[in-house]
């Protein structure tokens, strides 16, 4: 082989080994802060605490879990994902101002407010009044273009075509 061959490859080597390496000798690696931190935590675990209510729910409906045991096992997830989400209220209720005053007015424009529900468990309240929500607000879709309207709407956001009321 070449001397010029072995240098070329050898020069090949060690660009492509400095690319491969340069992510992790580059230190602009963005800091977190502690805030930053504990709400990734506490929405991780909302995300952990409803999928184990849904494989919960989905393993009684297909009877691997005893039903004597099934209540008190829902009731435990339940209480823990009250907590979760009285802490992300909490933590967002410091993290932004006049979260009060935008809360109450969304509760008071809902009409499907927990309170009216009859509902003992308040985060089943709550489930069910989005659930309600989000249904009511759901029109269909445009004949002409078939972009997603809502019952409010007069008018295709997508295309322009004018809707049937």
């Amino acid at each position: 082989m070449d001397i010029g061959s072995i240098f070329l490859i050898l020069t090949l080597m060690l660009l492509t080994g400095l690319f491969i390496a340069r992510p992790l000798l580059d230190h602009r690696g963005r800091v977190v802060t502690q805030a930053e931190h504990d709400l990734s935590m506490l929405l991780a675990e909302r995300d952990r605490i409803l999928n184990a209510l849904a494989e919960l729910d989905f393993d009684n409906a297909l009877g691997k879990i005893p039903e004597e045991d099934y209540p008190g096992m829902r009731k435990k997830l339940l209480q823990r994902g009250a907590t979760v989400l009285r802490q992300l209220d909490a933590f967002q209720q410091a993290q932004q101002e006049n979260y009060g005053e935008r809360l109450q007015a969304a509760l008071e424009s809902d009409p499907a407010t927990p309170s009216t529900i009859g509902v003992d468990d308040p985060v089943e309240a709550l489930l069910a009044a989005r659930r309600r929500s989000r249904e009511s607000k759901a029109g269909g879709f445009c004949p002409q273009c078939g972009g997603a309207v809502t019952r409010s709407d007069r008018f295709c956001p997508k295309c322009g075509t004018a809707l049937a009321t």
